[in-house]
């Protein structure tokens, strides 16, 4: 008898679990239906640890109002409350499919179609607030809720750049490049008679305006393709983050899809320069400037490379070509100076190393005036650049230091006089 009566008690308090379980569960989505989401909440979790003795309907049942509070929470601004209630939604598809009876299955899969709009629209409401991070992560849920949405994918990897979260932003840029993302889209527009403006609009509302003689000029315009700014963006994601190896093979994918990008030329030229690669950074920056011709910065950087490397001649050619596309170029005009002023600087140790024979005075006379010749170039330079730009600090700092170097007094003082020294 003793043991009958225990397995009645465990019998018992099974049912009262059971039992107070459907009790909360009710509460939960009478609540929900008196529009008090915080409450349908609080009952939801003091039924969920009783939920493995539900039965069929009642587990059912917790899991569509569990999908639906949360939605209603996330609506309000609750952090999170969407991810958890897509889960509910998709933990009561899986559980009737298991059990074989779906009651609630249509219910939640138009749920959570429905619900793509208000996770798009967290999102853009994130982004205007510069919560870019949570506005990734919204957009990111849109995507996997309506894959045919892959804008939203191509936006939620912009929205994580703009958080500099380059892991996420690169893992998304990924998906879109797996899946052949594209982003060309057709926009449909047409001028309104009354305003003179043209408008976009859906296709059959352009064509129906236009038949009614609202609207003319009807124009269809398909915007570029995206997939050249992907690749573009993943190779420097990878440069960003380090891994130069895959940056390098992102940037031969991303120059196939767009080779007459000079913008990625450089983009690699820098990187093959950072890791050593001289040579290659030299053969990047004369294609750039085949590519571009007329750009100015491009030869000021070959320049830079060439003074490096200790090639004055082709250094002072591109520093030249640089200013003669753009005459108030001072960085440029600053470094083609530079190379005179090291050049002389460079015969000073063999002036220093010369002893005090006849012939060596001879010599010594002999650099002193190449070097102040050198000198005097280079101060001519700036001289020339302060035409360009009257008042340029730099400029008028390094020719005073030249007449200072040159014992030139006269010029030195009238440098210090126009810096207000």
């Amino acid at each position: 008898m003793k043991t009958k009566f225990l397995i009645l008690t465990a019998a018992m308090s099974f049912s009262a679990m059971s039992f107070a379980q459907k009790n909360e569960v009710k509460a939960a989505d009478k609540a929900l239906k008196s529009d008090n989401a915080a409450e349908a909440k609080a009952a939801l979790e003091k039924a969920e640890p009783l939920l493995g003795s539900a039965d069929a309907k009642t587990k059912a049942l917790y899991y569509l109002v569990k999908g639906k509070t949360y939605s209603k929470l996330a609506k309000s601004g609750e952090e999170g409350a969407f991810k958890k209630s897509i889960a509910a939604f998709k933990d009561l598809i899986a559980y009737e499919e298991e059990v074989g009876k779906k009651k609630y299955t249509v219910e939640a899969k138009q749920a959570m179609t429905g619900m793509t709009g208000d996770i798009v629209n967290a999102a853009i409401k994130d982004n205007n607030e510069k919560k870019f991070d949570a506005g990734a992560d919204k957009l990111y849920l849109a995507y996997n809720l309506s894959k045919k949405d892959t804008v939203y994918l191509f936006y939620a990897a912009n929205s994580a750049v703009n958080a500099q979260n380059m892991e996420k932003a690169l893992k998304y840029y990924n998906e879109l490049k797996d899946i052949n993302y594209d982003g060309s889209e057709v926009k449909y527009s047409a001028v309104n008679i009354a305003t003179g403006e043209r408008e976009e609009m859906a296709k059959s509302q352009r064509d129906l305006m236009v038949k009614s003689k609202q609207y003319k000029d009807p124009k269809e315009e398909k915007s570029p393709s995206r997939k050249a700014e992907i690749v573009k963006n993943i190779a420097l994601i990878y440069t960003q983050l380090g891994e130069d190896e895959k940056a390098l093979e992102a940037y031969k994918d991303a120059r196939a899809n767009n080779p007459s990008d000079v913008n990625l030329i450089l983009n690699e030229a820098n990187l093959q320069y950072k890791l050593g690669n001289k040579d290659k950074f030299k053969e990047l920056m004369a294609e750039a400037t085949r590519v571009d011709p007329n750009n100015p910065d491009l030869f000021y950087n070959i320049g830079v490379i060439n003074m490096e490397q200790e090639n004055i001649e082709e250094a002072r050619a591109a520093y030249e070509k640089a200013i003669e596309l753009n005459p108030g170029y001072v960085n440029a005009q600053l470094n083609l100076s530079t190379t005179y002023v090291n050049e002389g600087n460079g015969l000073i140790d063999a002036m220093n190393a010369l002893g005090s024979s006849r012939a060596d005075i001879a010599k010594y006379d002999e650099l002193k005036a190449k070097k102040d010749g050198l000198f005097r170039e280079g101060a001519q330079i700036l001289e020339d650049a302060l035409k360009q730009t009257p008042g340029n600090q730099a400029l008028l700092s390094q020719l005073k230091n030249i007449y200072g170097a040159l014992g030139d007094t006269e010029n030195f003082m009238r440098l210090k006089k126009l810096l207000g020294e």
